[in-house]
């Protein structure tokens, strides 16, 4: 029980501080300007920076070396959601325009400003390791596979048209150039100076509020009266919240059973990261290939209030 209230704890914390975003939004005290910089700011200086120093503090050469096998996991587990996705997506004939939502909400999770601020929360620094592993193969699965299915879901291109240009540059976002020049360094075995330290983690401490208040934000511009449940919703969120991390249970239980050693922190890392919310990119990605933006807002939207239920549950159960 005393695991359950601790979860319970930390993810009051973590709403209270999105309520606060909700709260500044509505009342007009973040314009669209603040939006917009927040964001900035966020993905590109203060989380790079923070996945620097955090990846030298709590990673060695030797520890690097058995996150691998932690990466495999995931890379299956992601396959094998894709797999499960696009079966029902075909058997429950979800309309075009709302197929690319579909998959990414089975696959792709919101890790940067929920997934990383609830696994600080949960379990504290040591689990930064462990993130990092499945931040680094949600990045790749979103934008390689992902903007994939949503672009190729654009209901006003005939069935073989030109399949529009992909933007290689989203494969290496600010976070993952941080986080590859931290491992270059690591192996490099190069100091880093403690002033160098202090300054990148004193910006690096701003991205779990900061990530918290945008989702506030964001919730605060989509608008709770939205929220509605239809059924490609529904099954939407059964991805999301049941059969991704039923998947990632399942993996780490045959894995076990097969010998491997893997840290409690590491399993529960992995496990909840693949039930946090959809991409709050989502409606835009979906906006810019014509696709269904109101179920898109609708899915990402419910699925960040819900978690709030789900997330102490999925604790209790792991």
């Amino acid at each position: 029980m005393s695991a359950f209230l601790t979860s319970v704890s930390s993810v009051v914390e973590i709403v209270l501080v999105i309520a606060l975003g909700y709260y500044l939004r509505r009342t007009k005290r973040f314009d669209d300007k603040f939006k917009g910089s927040i964001s900035f700011l966020i993905m590109n200086v203060a989380l790079p920076l923070s996945i620097f120093v955090q990846v030298l503090t709590n990673l060695t050469r030797d520890k690097l070396a058995s996150l691998s096998g932690g990466l495999i996991y995931v890379l299956i587990s992601f396959a094998t959601g894709y797999v499960v996705a696009y079966l029902l997506m075909k058997i429950l004939r979800v309309r075009k325009g709302r197929r690319g939502t579909f998959i990414n909400m089975f696959v792709n999770a919101n890790t940067i400003f929920i997934g990383l601020p609830l696994n600080m929360a949960l379990f504290g620094q040591v689990s930064l390791p462990y993130f990092l592993i499945y931040y680094v193969a949600n990045t790749v699965s979103t934008w390689a596979i992902g903007v994939f299915f949503i672009s190729n879901d654009d209901p006003t291109k005939e069935k073989g048209a030109n399949k529009g240009n992909f933007n290689w540059r989203k494969l290496l976002p600010a976070p993952l150039i941080g986080f590859i020049v931290a491992l270059v360094w690591l192996l490099l075995g190069l100091p880093l100076p403690k002033i160098i330290n202090s300054t990148f983690s004193m910006v690096g401490g701003i991205v779990t509020p900061m990530s918290l208040i945008y989702i506030g934000i964001v919730l605060a511009d989509a608008g709770l009266k939205s929220i509605h449940f239809d059924r490609d919703t529904i099954f939407a969120l059964l991805g999301r919240f049941v059969i991704a991390p039923a998947i990632m249970m399942a993996i780490v239980a045959v894995a076990k059973s097969s010998g491997q050693v893997m840290p409690q922190v590491e399993s529960s890392t992995l496990i909840i990261q693949a039930a946090t919310p959809g991409l709050a990119v989502l409606p835009i990605l979906v906006g810019q290939a014509h696709g269904d933006v109101e179920y898109a807002t609708n899915v990402v939207t419910t699925s960040t209030v819900l978690f709030v239920i789900v997330i102490p549950i999925l604790m209790q159960l792991i």
